[in-house]
């Protein structure tokens, strides 16, 4: 069933897998009037063309040009030349938005461009999968994901309201924080989980008893899973942790603390701190269940069909 248009004209700069997604869910809620869409690669903003977009253009300055919502869904790297390029051509009264995992860095970035009467107000969707491009998108990403927004201090109240609306309009749940507490929180439960994987994988592939093949061919369900997330887009994790470094490497540092303790009760045979860590560690698991961020189901519910990622 289809709501009211919350936004006449949406421009999505950047057109991988979270601005895909949110045109696939923008369509089938009818959230927005027009999409208009622009990537750097021809290619790619051929395929939006095809499966998503209403427009593409050849610049991100042309595609922001009348829109009402604008989300620069691109590298953190390159928010603050994107946000140079387009300021000119905003609309007054247009919301600027973004769905990078980092936000201190895309405030620094973004804010200094944008001409007054342009309301910026900075999100995070708890949301993805391995794969990305124009392709990956579906209209369900964000069903009863978290999508984080932190709005600047003296933020227009309306303009929030909007921008909520639309997020709720897609499925997802939203809440507020601000920048910092939302770069450490990110760094407890996306970056460093990543991080760990992305080194997992690496010392797999760099172990020298042990040929690829055995690797590949005999891997549990654990590897599997750091597989999976180590597949995600090398150049958004790139930046996520040049630009968020600073709580990456507290938690990383704090995850070193863990391991050593972990590692000497190994060492010292000593089984019931062990038993105690294991039990207190598998009801956190329990708790993501419970708040609806995971299935239940039998091996993660890898048996069960996925949902339609048209």
């Amino acid at each position: 069933m289809k709501g009211q248009v919350i936004y006449p004209r949406v421009a999505l700069i950047g057109l991988g897998l979270i601005a895909s997604s949110m045109a696939h869910a923008m369509r089938a809620g009818g959230l927005a009037g027009e999409i208009v869409g622009y990537a750097k690669s021809a290619e790619t903003r051929a395929v939006a063309k095809t499966l998503f977009c209403d427009r593409v253009t050849d610049s991100a300055a042309e595609a922001v040009q009348g829109a009402d919502l604008v989300v620069l869904a691109v590298p953190v790297g390159v928010m603050g030349e994107i946000a140079a390029e387009i300021a000119p051509h905003l609309k007054p009264g247009a919301t600027v938005t973004d769905v990078g995992s980092v936000k201190q860095a895309v405030v620094d970035a973004v804010s200094p461009h944008l001409p007054e009467g342009v309301h910026f107000i900075p999100g995070h969707p708890m949301a993805g999968t391995e794969y990305s491009g124009p392709r990956s998108g579906f209209a369900t990403l964000f069903q009863n994901r978290w999508w984080l927004m932190t709005p600047p201090e003296g933020c227009d109240p309306e303009a929030l309201a909007r921008l909520r609306a639309l997020i709720e309009g897609m499925g997802a749940k939203v809440d507020t924080m601000d920048v910092a507490h939302h770069d450490l929180v990110v760094a407890v439960v996306s970056h460093v989980p990543h991080a760990i994987a992305y080194t997992m994988v690496g010392v797999a592939d760099h172990m020298r008893r042990v040929s690829q093949s055995e690797v590949i061919k005999y891997s549990a369900a654990g590897f599997r899973d750091f597989t999976r997330i180590a597949a995600s887009d090398p150049v958004m994790w790139r930046d996520v942790f040049l630009t968020n470094k600073d709580a990456v490497l507290d938690i990383l540092g704090r995850f070193a603390e863990e391991l050593f303790v972990l590692q000497r009760a190994i060492r010292m045979g000593d089984g019931e701190h062990l038993h105690a860590y294991f039990t207190r560690t598998r009801a956190i698991r329990r708790g993501i269940i419970e708040a609806g961020q995971d299935t239940a189901a039998p091996d993660f519910g890898r048996g069960v069909p996925p949902a339609n990622e048209g």
